[in-house]
Formats: structure tokens, sequence, C-alpha cells
């Protein structure tokens, strides 16, 4: 749920000391305007911009629909000043949000492609306080949302195992954890995958490897620990990347490179 904080410094960011440019007086309407083809998401966040504000904002569709070109998202009615207020900030978040929806769901079409059982999962590269609507938007485009914070699980990454080791570090955050917390290990040749499960690991995350490595590495561990890959991969590499086996496809592009959904607000 999104709260008035967030909000309120979005509006205070934009609005200023001085607004003379929406200082327009009477009531008006507007709407949320797809500009182009996608999957809507930050809806909740769009409204709630508009009623801070005190406008009615009312939504058209609902997080991970599709839009075309011409498709309303949501319509507002209020003061003419406060709604003028309110549609940059809406346009933004809800362009930002839906472009991450989009390529989500363009990526998990890809990996079905190619097969039924990968999921494809956003990371932690999220912009500083937008990652609650990030990851809302990967789920509407059909992604997994990983972990959410560093509390969500355990990972032993590159920096651990060259301070540690790799048996070390899975030792030490093993000992450590809950049990109920799962513990994923960073590797970065298909031979450290085995000892990484052997030592422990629930998942092993092959990092920045081709996908040949990666299917020599999945193939390599044993029933029951998870295979994911990371590292650079954009939509294009996601068919190649779910041939390998793994059970998670995760990308920081979902988030920190997808384009924005162009959207537009029209008043009247």
């Amino acid at each position: 749920m999104l709260t008035d904080r967030p909000v309120e410094r979005w509006l205070r960011e934009d609005v200023g000391h001085r607004d003379v440019t929406n200082d327009v007086p009477g009531e008006t309407t507007g709407r949320l305007v797809a500009r182009e083809v996608g999957v809507v998401a930050g809806v909740d966040a769009a409204v709630a911009v508009f009623e801070y504000l005190g406008v009615a904002a009312e939504p058209v569709v609902t997080a991970g629909d599709r839009v075309e070109a011409g498709d309303a998202i949501l319509r507002v009615e209020g003061p003419a000043r406060e709604v003028l207020r309110g549609e940059r900030v809406a346009v933004n978040v809800a362009g930002h949000a839906s472009g991450v929806a989009t390529a989500t769901r363009r990526a998990v079409d890809a990996a079905r492609e190619v097969s039924d059982d990968v999921a494809v999962a956003a990371t932690r590269k999220t912009t500083p306080g937008l990652r609650g609507i990030e990851k809302r938007a990967v789920a509407a485009g059909g992604g997994d949302t990983h972990r959410l914070d560093l509390s969500g699980m355990v990972m032993v990454k590159d920096n651990h195992v060259a301070e540690l080791g790799l048996e070390g570090a899975i030792e030490r955050f093993r000992e450590r954890k809950s049990f109920a917390t799962k513990l994923e290990v960073e590797v970065e040749t298909p031979a450290d995958a085995p000892r990484a499960a052997a030592a422990g690991a629930d998942i092993v995350l092959f990092d920045n490897l081709p996908p040949a490595a990666v299917r020599r590495g999945v193939d390599a561990l044993p029933d029951g620990v998870l295979a994911e890959t990371s590292g650079g991969i954009r939509l294009d590499d996601v068919p190649d990347y779910a041939a390998t086996g793994v059970d998670v496809i995760s990308m920081g592009w979902l988030t920190h490179s997808a384009p924005a959904l162009d959207l537009s607000f029209r008043t009247g």
C-alpha cells in the first residue's frame, strides 16, 4: 500500500515553492491515456497522487491489463489547479511502472516460447524510493519479484567468497540464518556449482556466464537445488538462457533499463 509520504515528496519536488503555471480556476476532468501498446502498472500510485491533491480519480483498468494506443487508464475530476499539478507526477510514475511491466511481460513471453517452467525474476537493482512500485510492476507483468530486501534471503556473493572462501562463506551464513530463510550462492564457473551445493546452498546463481556454461553448471547440480542465472541478461538473451534448464532467469534490466510506456494526460 502506497502511503502519503512518497506522494508528498514527489509533489513537493515537482511543484516547488511558487507554481504559477497551474494556477487555473474552476473545475475540470481529465484522463490518463496510453499512447502505445503495453501492460499497465502503477495505476494505484497515479490514483494516490490525485487523491492526495483532493482530486477524484477512478481507474479504468487494473495492473497487469494490456492496453492499446488510445485506451484510457484512469479518469479524474476536480479543481483544475490540482488536476494540472498532479498530471505530470502521475504520468511519470505510471509510465515508468508500466514500462517495467511491459518489459517483464515480453521477457516472460520469450521464456515461455522455450520453457513452461522457468521463472523470470527482478533483482535489487531498483530505483531508490521506488522499489515497491517497481517490484509490483514486475508482478503485474507476470514476473517474480525475487527478494524484496536483504532480509528476504541470504545471498553469498563474490565479495563474500573473496573474503571467506566459498565453503567458509556458506558455513558462516548457514550458522546465522533462520531455518526458514533460503541460502543462495553466486558462482562464476560451472565447476563451483556442485561445490556450493555440497556445502549447503539451496539455490545456485550462475553469474555473468554464457548460456553454454550455465547449462554445464545446471547439469552438475544435484536434485533439489534450484538453479538461477543473472548478469547482463537482456530481452534478446532470454530464450538462450531459458534453454539451459535453469529454474530462474533474473534480470536487473527489467527495473533499471526498461523504457517507460508512453502515456499522456488530457483534460476536458
